[in-house]
């Protein structure tokens, strides 16, 4: 029989166990910003009902949400966001706090869109708290943030600046330290490929053609929906004039927000939830470093037959549907944490990227595909239920045989967890069923020793 089978409540614990946590993607649209604000001055919604804005006769405003709070720990967070600010003497800037010692830490500002019109960038560090540019990072864990947007613009006869979408993707930077290489080397996603108009980006100017990496991958995630910008312009436009660069993550999310894309900053633990993102409309830029390069963005175009990643690849000019080395590409993508923008364009079929990265909020029935899976020999199975009821969760091979009885037994309404240990198992596919009343619902799981 197997054992050590571990069984958690999430709601309610607050104690810090041994466990890595599982990467949380929360996200905030226009009706919950709206509905969150805790104070504010100076704003109001705009006519359209879409986004926030500044009021008629203010240069400045601001606003502030109610805190938030994540299911589980995390010690790092990328934060981005959506709004629009097309002219140079307007903008946004985006600030958040923490928990910290009794209270909260003071405001950290994490970017700004567009251009640099304040007369202070804010504080970037608090205690074990630092903004490294784009990533928070932390020492300790914390479940709380908070934000903060300041609205700006120089003169009220300009337009306001606007944002309907913040973003934000936490993690425990321990995943990232377990990468299963192996894992990644036999996942093989079907065939799907993502085509575009290539742009090299140095052919795009030869003063900044080394350095536009970002823009240049999103500029073709851009052309792959049909929509045509000029990358030199677009380039320019994700300049970070504080801090001198052209990658900062968030800006890059912003900038194709002006042309109309749903993205955020997010991260990826294998290359199957990359191509389900391929599959139902999106696009991902990859961030990736050693040992393919010490920091560069492509454009993940999709998978051969054999399970092969393709990338458009802006620093070769004949970087249009490349291969990399499989295991070269997923030691620069994943051991660099997997971190990418997310797109979507508006008419996709995809909901959006809340359905791909869900943070599995409590629902009647529900349960949710195993982490990580594959899964090598442990892995968690997290399912929730609406109301006290019967709870059976058993996992079966595929004969249907019956291979361990992991609950049976009267709970409550939350989200639950369990740790499953298939250390005594052989490599395969095992079926986990869950069965709450009268409803059940099965899941796949791949062990892979």
């Amino acid at each position: 029989m197997i054992k050590n089978v571990t069984f958690l409540f999430l709601i309610f614990s607050s104690v810090l166990f041994a466990q890595i946590y599982p990467d949380q993607f929360y996200v905030q649209r226009i009706d919950s910003i709206y509905a969150n604000i805790e104070s504010s001055d100076g704003i109001k919604l705009s006519p359209d009902g879409k986004s926030i804005m500044l009021q008629d006769s203010v240069k400045e405003g601001y606003f502030i949400l109610k805190p938030q709070s994540s299911a589980e720990p995390f010690n790092r967070g990328l934060p981005s966001w959506n709004g629009s600010s097309p002219y140079n003497n307007a903008g946004f800037k985006v600030q958040m706090r923490f928990p910290y010692g009794s209270g909260w830490s003071s405001w950290l500002t994490v970017g700004f869109w567009k251009d640099y019109i304040w007369n202070s960038y804010g504080a970037t560090g608090y205690g074990d708290l630092n903004i490294d540019i784009d990533n928070v990072v932390m020492t300790t864990y914390r479940s709380k943030w908070q934000y903060k947007v300041i609205l700006t613009r120089t003169n009220v006869n300009v337009t306001s600046p606007t944002i309907n979408k913040l973003s934000f993707f936490v993690s425990d930077s321990r995943t990232t330290d377990n990468v299963n290489y192996t894992q990644l080397l036999n996942d093989k996603p079907a065939a799907i490929f993502i085509p575009t108009g290539f742009i090299y980006q140095y052919g795009v100017d030869p003063q900044i053609g080394g350095s536009i990496c970002s823009p240049t991958s999103v500029a073709m995630i851009l052309k792959s929906y049909g929509i045509g910008v000029n990358p030199y312009q677009f380039a320019m436009d994700n300049y970070d004039p504080y801090y001198n660069i052209f990658g900062v993550w968030p800006r890059a999310v912003q900038n194709a927000a002006e042309h109309g894309l749903d993205g955020a900053v997010t991260r990826y633990r294998n290359w199957s939830d990359a191509r389900e993102v391929l599959a139902n409309g999106g696009r991902i830029a990859m961030s990736i470093g050693l040992p393919l390069y010490a920091g560069h963005l492509v454009m993940l175009a999709g998978f051969t037959s054999d399970g092969r990643p393709i990338v458009h690849d802006p620093a070769k000019s004949n970087g249009y549907s490349y291969l990399h080395n499989k295991n070269d590409l997923a030691m620069s993508w994943f051991g660099k944490g997997g971190v990418a923008y997310t797109f979507y364009h508006p008419d996709s079929v995809a909901a959006g990227i809340e359905e791909q990265f869900a943070n599995h909020p409590v629902s009647d029935f529900n349960l949710y595909q195993n982490y990580p899976n594959p899964f090598n020999p442990t892995t968690n199975i997290m399912f929730s239920i609406g109301s006290a009821q019967h709870v059976s969760l058993k996992v079966y091979d595929m004969l249907g045989k019956e291979i361990e009885v992991l609950l049976d037994e009267e709970m409550n309404a939350g989200n639950y967890i369990v740790n499953f240990d298939g250390s005594e198992l052989a490599s395969g596919v095992y079926l986990c069923k869950l069965v709450a009343g009268n409803r059940s619902e099965t899941k796949k799981m791949l062990l892979m020793k």
